[in-house]
């Protein structure tokens, strides 16, 4: 009988309903934020300013893809990525021509090689990137979203293609080369293909 009392009055002690009558009461819940609806997706791009890119991933490529920030040569041509089996496996960005990926005009440029037997990157490049593929650039700084707008394959020494591909003006775009067409020889191809890919968000 003592026992019950001493419930009745413990139980008593903490009306129903006061915050006393639960020592560890939940959290309200907070509110969930509307729904972005089926046609609306996350932003994309999370970087603000203007960055190196450490790495690329590709839409339809599986993983991500390291990128060497490269010095060009004596001849002013861009760094590519060594001839190596680790080289073939990545891309190279041109440090040299001052535009970044986040800047305001010009191209951001980017190459990788293709290789012969069809192992490289280039080589998955050319089989699964097309117009409308999405390529997101991505550093420390966090990362930037494009998307293929034109791909075009052009002889090797088409200076028109040249100075398309390095622009240092106009709309804001990343510009990314390998080699395609016939192979003559270590490191000589017939024909260049070349993907231009606009910010979005």
């Amino acid at each position: 009988m003592v026992a019950v009392a001493l419930v009745a009055v413990v139980a008593g002690a903490f009306p129903v309903g006061s915050a006393l009558a639960d020592p560890f009461p939940l959290p309200l819940p907070l509110p969930l934020p509307p729904p972005l609806g089926p046609d609306v997706e996350p932003p994309c791009s999370t970087a603000t300013e203007p960055f190196v890119p450490t790495s690329v991933t590709i839409s339809d490529l599986d993983g991500m893809i390291p990128v060497l920030a490269l010095r060009r040569n004596r001849q002013d041509t861009p760094g590519t990525p060594p001839t190596t089996r680790e080289g073939k496996s990545v891309m190279a960005f041109d440090l040299d021509s001052g535009i970044r990926p986040g800047d305001r005009e010009g191209n951001a440029l980017l190459n990788a090689h293709t290789w012969p037997d069809g192992s490289a990157i280039g080589n998955s490049l050319l089989a699964a990137l097309d117009e409308g593929d999405r390529i997101v650039a991505g550093s420390e700084q966090g990362v930037l979203c494009y998307q293929v707008t034109d791909r075009v394959e052009v002889p090797a020494d088409s200076r028109e293609a040249a100075q398309r591909y390095f622009a240092r003006n106009g709309p804001p775009q990343l510009a990314l080369v390998v080699c395609s067409g016939t192979r003559l020889g270590p490191g000589k191809w017939t024909h260049r293909t070349i993907w231009y890919a606009s910010p979005v968000a």
